[in-house]
Formats: structure tokens, C-alpha cells, sequence
């Protein structure tokens, strides 16, 4: 795909109403690019979380105004894999059975990117001119890393964060036990899931955890602010757009 001059941003829910922070440091990093930003105001959830609830009607109608809204865009991003799994990979099982609608999801799928793999694979950018002095892990979310197979771009844009040293903590890329709605059907397992995590980013002596997705980020905060732990969560994003 050619660079495109304007990208369309799908902002992720949790983004929208808990950390808008997120949303503004994405649009300040397309701004540092010179890279037009539009932001649909009519945009709502993409049909996830109904989707993995076994709602399949209502992920089905969330999706048909996804494709209402975007479209015609040329190029969407959103700073989450999670989302962007949802759009690229579950919506053509939604329409698989409808002719008319299929070609343009898969379509409108194709042209929907996460913030990371779009500023590396996409743009060709890892240096962002970002500073940040201390230490920075590395959180690899579920979605993200499996879903679409995004592992080393944001590892490469870390990397080149002046003042900035970066060291992998251990197990990465195993959940942190957020899932959505896992985490609050079967809370003592998330729990038992995410004390691993919190434990190897402590180990890590990383003053900074950050990844791709606020779910995880999210759920990652509660149990270090729970159990007062010096390290802050910060999405990529807020990183890459200092």
C-alpha cells in the first residue's frame, strides 16, 4: 500500500471513554508526520465485545455501521490489534453468508491497520524524534501479536525512543488475564493470570510498562496501583507522540 496523506482514526471504546489521553497522543504523532487526521464523530464500538459474548446478531449490526462509517476511507487506523483483529479477521465470519456485503468487509479490512504496524510496515517510520529517560517494557497483547501477527514493529519503535532503555521482560507475550469478558466471568483465574504478568514486569525493573492495547494496560494498572507498585502504564502511543 502507498503512503496515504490522510488516515481516518477508529478509536477503540475504552480509549474513548476512560483514556482519551491515548486518542489526542495518536493524533499529535500523525500531526509530528505531517499526515492529515479525520475522526468520524458517528463512530461507535466495532462489535467485540458482543461478538465474544456469543451475540452475534448485535456484533453483526455493530459491524454493518463500522462499514457505514468507514467505508470509503482510504486508509484507517486504530490504536488497538484488539479492534483491528475484530474488523480484519471476525467480520468477514459475520458475513460469509451475505453476497452483497462480504467483498466490501474484507475490503474494509484490508485497509484497517493498528497504530504500530502502520507507522512501520505501512509509513516506513520507527523514529519518531519521541524522549523519554528511564526504562521501558514491553507488554505483547493477545490480539495484537496473535490475531495479526504484530510483534517487532512496536519493539522497533520503542527502541529508538531517545533516553529510553528498553528490556523485554520475561513470558511477553502470555496474557495478562483482561479478555474482556474472561476477566469478569472468571475473575480468580484472570487474577491468578495477571499476578504472573505484574510479577515479570516487576522483575524487570522497567519504571514504564507499555503496549499496543488499553484492555490489558488497563487491568495491568489496577493490580500495580492495588498493590502500590512504582510503575506506571502508558500505551505506545502517549510514548512515541513525546
Amino acid at each position: 500500500m502507498q503512503r496515504s496523506q490522510k488516515v481516518t482514526l477508529f478509536i477503540q471504546c475504552i480509549i474513548d471513554g476512560i483514556y482519551p489521553e491515548v486518542g489526542f497522543a495518536v493524533v499529535r504523532i500523525f500531526e509530528k508526520l505531517g499526515i492529515e487526521v479525520k475522526c468520524p464523530a458517528e463512530q461507535t464500538c466495532c462489535g467485540q465485545p458482543a461478538f465474544n459474548s456469543g451475540y452475534r446478531k448485535e456484533a453483526k449490526r455493530a459491524a454493518e455501521h463500522f462499514i457505514d462509517v468507514f467505508g470509503d476511507a482510504e486508509v484507517i487506523v486504530c490504536p488497538s490489534g484488539s479492534c483491528v483483529n475484530m474488523v480484519r479477521n471476525h467480520y468477514p465470519e459475520l458475513f460469509r453468508d451475505d453476497g452483497k456485503l462480504l467483498e466490501t468487509v474484507k475490503a474494509t479490512g484490508s485497509r484497517t491497520f493498528e497504530l504500530t504496524e502502520y507507522l512501520v510496515d505501512v509509513l516506513g517510520v520507527e523514529d519518531l524524534g519521541a524522549r523519554y529517560d528511564g526504562r521501558i517494557t514491553y507488554h505483547d497483547s493477545c490480539h495484537l501479536m496473535r490475531g495479526i501477527g504484530v510483534k517487532e514493529q512496536p519493539r522497533r519503535l520503542i527502541r529508538k525512543i531517545s533516553g529510553a532503555e528498553f528490556v523485554e521482560m520475561n513470558d511477553s507475550d502470555r496474557c495478562c488475564g483482561f479478555g474482556g469478558a474472561f476477566a469478569v466471568k472468571y475473575p480468580e483465574i484472570s487474577s491468578a493470570i495477571l499476578e504472573d504478568k505484574v510479577k515479570n514486569i516487576i522483575d524487570s525493573n522497567a519504571e514504564v510498562v507499555t503496549g499496543c492495547d488499553m484492555g490489558c494496560l488497563m487491568n495491568i494498572q489496577g493490580m500495580l496501583s492495588r498493590k502500590n507498585l512504582p510503575v506506571k502504564t502508558l500505551h505506545i502511543a502517549q510514548l512515541l507522540a513525546g
